[in-house]
């Protein structure tokens, strides 16, 4: 590599790690503890525990009719927004319901999916601990601006593996991989740090922060799903009236499992709402392997009389957005993975952490450089001021 391209590309890993440096750390921060959210949430007493009951209810699945009913006796002034249930918790039907279809003030309740009775409603948006980290980590606050201000700094994040990628096999070329040299100024041992634990964590960082980007797109990708295939599905629907009186769930949720067997149902979105139409539910059903749970298969069932109507293969970018959630968190793996991906995370703010700090004794040695250069020139003056009186 020549001189000016090793400058060039040395530039760009400088300024594009400089700019995200400080954004990856608070995301690293924050995610480590979203990596055990589900363990924290139980410590912190934000996790419902399912009721205990006979071995013979254990084994039931309530009618999703008298599901539905627990809620609305719960909230009877408000309509069904969704209804999911956790491929961990299958004791439960979650139930998301608000004033209208697209309230963002909506409540939550937990419902025993084997005797339909309500248990409980779990905590939602505040200011908890856990809430404050995933909104830190999420869109700082911000909704869709902070989203995709994150999400560029994570392309600065990919811009900088890459050019530090390029910059590390003319640096360690004198020295076998993986060396620390101690004994010698900490700048250097931690440069020695800083290039080897970058190049160890290189695909994890690189996996991470890809992903990351997809899921900051989330918002615009599915817009994008709603004005096209959404669209699609439901010309035929045009101009009709808004049903009042809607189908049987649980008809529509039996119809959808026979229409895709080997699948099961992840959510329910109702009528109106992003992942439904005005006059359908959309039955999202999934897998049962690790991977394959995190992928749904959209189902419209009509709204009016339980029937499909349509049921398509989510297009890739949203397929890429599924696959990416899962592949973030390192929540898809069990406890080995989990400890995987925390492990990762440290070595990553270890790595980012040495970077700014070798930037700041850069800067540092820069400055000493350069005073005691003016003071060497400044003692030299008086001897080159007296030699020409001299002359």
């Amino acid at each position: 590599m020549s001189n000016s391209t090793l400058r060039a590309w040395s530039w760009i890993h400088k300024w594009s790690s400089l700019v995200c440096t400080v954004f990856m750390l608070l995301l690293c921060l924050t995610g480590l503890p979203l990596i055990y959210h589900h363990e924290i949430g139980h410590l912190l007493g934000n996790e419902i525990e399912a009721p205990v009951v006979s071995p013979e209810q254990a084994r039931q699945r309530a009618n999703l009719d008298t599901v539905i009913a627990a809620g609305k006796a719960r909230y009877p002034d408000k309509v069904m927004m969704y209804m999911s249930q956790d491929a961990e918790e299958p004791a439960f039907w979650y139930l998301t319901m608000g004033a209208h279809a697209n309230d963002e003030k909506f409540v939550s309740l937990a419902v025993d999916a084997r005797t339909g009775k309500y248990v409980a409603e779990p905590p939602i948006e505040g200011g908890g601990f856990m809430s404050v980290m995933f909104h830190l980590h999420v869109d700082l606050f911000a909704g869709l601006w902070g989203k995709l201000f994150l999400g560029f700094m994570g392309m600065l994040l990919v811009v900088a593996i890459i050019s530090g990628v390029v910059l590390y096999a003319p640096f360690m070329r004198k020295l076998d991989f993986g060396a620390v040299r101690h004994g010698r100024t900490a700048r250097l041992k931690w440069l020695d740090l800083h290039n080897l634990l970058g190049i160890v964590t290189l695909v994890w960082a690189l996996v991470v922060g890809c992903t990351g980007v997809i899921n900051t797109l989330a918002d615009v990708l599915l817009k994008v799903w709603q004005a096209t295939e959404i669209a699609e599905m439901t010309k035929p629907y045009q101009g009709q009236p808004t049903p009042t009186v809607l189908a049987s769930m649980e008809t529509s949720v039996k119809r959808a499992e026979a229409a895709e067997p080997g699948m099961k149902v992840g959510f329910v979105a109702f009528p109106g709402t992003p992942f439904a139409t005005p006059h359908h539910y959309g039955v999202y059903m999934h897998g049962d392997q690790a991977l394959t749970s995190r992928l749904y298969k959209p189902v419209l069932v009509d709204a009016t009389n339980a029937q499909i109507t349509d049921r398509r293969n989510l297009p890739w970018y949203l397929t890429a957005l599924l696959v990416s959630q899962p592949l973030h968190f390192g929540d898809y793996g069990g406890a080995g993975m989990q400890f995987l991906w925390a492990l990762l995370d440290v070595a990553t703010i270890i790595v980012l952490g040495s970077g700014l700090y070798l930037w700041v004794k850069r800067g540092r040695a820069a400055q000493k450089a350069e005073k005691e250069a003016r003071r060497a020139a400044g003692l030299r003056a008086p001897a080159l001021v007296r030699e020409g009186d001299a002359r």
